[in-house]
């Protein structure tokens, strides 16, 4: 694994080299610490200065994040005594198994099908054509490949085949994880769809019993039946406008009545979510409040606040708002989602923070302040996986290129390489936010590491009393091959 601890935030208030910061290996090793720090008393503390987080000025916002890091870097025993009911939850793209060659069998292969407690799949399509209802959107990847590895070392033995066979073996094998089909997605056609079905009450429940039938009770395609292949539903609706609000509740609670109705028969519990936006512009049209009551937690985005469709460099998953940003006060930041959500009536057990494994790149940022709030030229351009070169081919014909193939972005995979590569690692102490710049080329990268990670799992913990209900990630593919991201979420929250 890497080094979960290569930087920790109580040294310089400056953006200092990270490496020059804090001992390695401290979040994971063990917790030497845990019978001389009492943890009840450092978790008041932390209660106290993160409630009251809107009123910190710049001094106590870093005493904020030393605490936190304090915590995270020498006391991760708390979590493990506290925490066990969190949620970690991670999507698994459907198509991971085509370019990326990522597989549900690598979940078992390297340890962290046993650190989740739900799995998310992306996606299933909605329709509206002839009538509501979902649809399969890769048939191939879903049930119908016959070459994907096997999860428990036992042939496929047909005539489900894909993803769905696999999630047969490793649900097997994993009794307790809960798998759930997330709906729609960053679609156009499906968005449209979801507006169109949940504008009738007769649209809502002909698509929530379609989406059940299909998923939950089995009935994959003519001659294929899995069923209790899934367990519930992400809904990814992206994103309900101020016309869609009710509309959208009542989506929730159609697929909540009809799941009870099916529970009834069944005898088991299903889970229902739904994806929550972190920008202001679009939560403001979901009512939080009655939208949470119908779901048992939901998975609120912790990222994209910043990205390659702006110019200037910023950080995209920032713990904390900054007055050294020049879009301070705008809300570009996790813990003011988190206080509009639990202002706006969510119960914080419900609330599942978003971590990306990926990182927003620009390129021509001149050399001040690490690159970070620069000007850049551009979107930073795609690497090799190895963070060696540059990627020549988008195509995804040529193998070797980080698995996003798109200028601007790159997988953790691909950025935990890029220290050995030229490039200077940063942390940001009053947002809790790490970058990558090389000054060679002006490229900046703003992502999460273990150590960001850690902070964000010791956030969770203590917000609020009990904590926030746990954090998943988008996506499990672009995690490295250990799977680190995800087994230092993991450690966090006590799995």
């Amino acid at each position: 694994m890497n080094d979960p601890a290569e930087h920790c935030a109580y040294a310089d208030l400056a953006m200092t080299p990270a490496k020059q910061l804090c001992p390695k290996n401290m979040v994971l090793q063990v917790p030497l610490y845990s019978s001389i720090l009492p943890p009840v008393p450092s978790l008041r503390i932390l209660e106290a200065f993160t409630m009251s987080t809107n009123l910190l000025p710049r001094l106590l916002r870093v005493a904020l994040l030393t605490l936190l890091s304090l915590v995270a870097c020498i006391c991760p025993s708390f979590a493990q005594h506290q925490n066990q009911g969190k949620i970690l939850g991670g999507y698994f793209e459907e198509w991971s198994i085509y370019y990326a060659g990522y597989n549900i069998a690598n979940l078992q292969q390297n340890g962290v099908a046993s650190k989740l407690t739900h799995l998310l799949y992306a996606f299933g399509n909605v329709t509206t054509t002839p009538a509501p209802a979902c649809a399969i959107a890769d048939t191939w990847a879903d049930y119908q490949s016959p070459y994907l590895p096997s999860v428990n070392g036992s042939a496929y033995p047909g005539p489900l085949y894909g993803n769905f066979a696999a999630i047969q073996q490793l649900k097997a094998l994993h009794p307790n994880l809960k798998v759930l089909m997330s709906l729609g997605g960053a679609s156009p056609a499906n968005t449209a769809a979801f507006v169109s079905a949940a504008s009738t009450a007769a649209g809502r429940q002909a698509l929530a019993a379609s989406c059940i039938d299909m998923f939950v009770s089995g009935n994959i395609a003519p001659g294929i039946a899995a069923p209790g292949l899934f367990d519930g539903f992400n809904i990814d609706w992206e994103f309900p406008t101020a016309t869609d609000t009710q509309n959208f509740t009542a989506l929730l609670k159609e697929f909540r009545k009809q799941l009870n109705a099916l529970s009834e028969t069944t005898g088991k519990q299903y889970t229902m979510s739904f994806d929550g936006p972190a920008g202001a512009q679009n939560y403001v049209n979901i009512d939080l409040k009655n939208a949470a009551k119908q779901v048992d937690f939901i998975t609120i985005d912790g990222y994209n606040y910043s990205g390659s469709w702006v110019t200037q460099t910023n950080d995209a998953s920032p713990l904390y708002d900054s007055a050294q940003d020049p879009l301070f006060g705008q809300g570009l930041d996790i813990d003011d989602t988190v206080n509009a959500y639990l202002n706006a009536g969510v119960p914080a057990s419900k609330y599942t923070m978003g971590l990306p494994l990926y990182g927003a790149g620009w390129t021509g940022a001149p050399n001040v302040n690490q690159g970070l709030y620069q000007n850049s030229t551009g979107p930073s351009p795609v690497l090799l996986a190895s963070g060696t070169g540059l990627c020549t081919d988008l195509s995804g014909n040529t193998p070797g290129c980080d698995t996003l193939l798109t200028p601007g972005l790159l997988t953790y995979s691909t950025l935990s390489t890029l220290t050995s590569n030229g490039y200077g690692n940063y942390f940001d102490q009053q947002r809790g936010a790490v970058s990558l710049y090389d000054p060679t080329s002006g490229t900046f990268y703003t992502y999460d590491d273990p150590s960001t990670v850690s902070l964000k799992m010791t956030y969770i913990n203590t917000k609020v009393p009990k904590g926030l209900g746990g954090a998943y990630v988008w996506a499990l593919k672009d995690d490295d091959a250990n799977g680190t991201m995800v087994k230092t979420m993991a450690a966090g929250l006590g799995r």
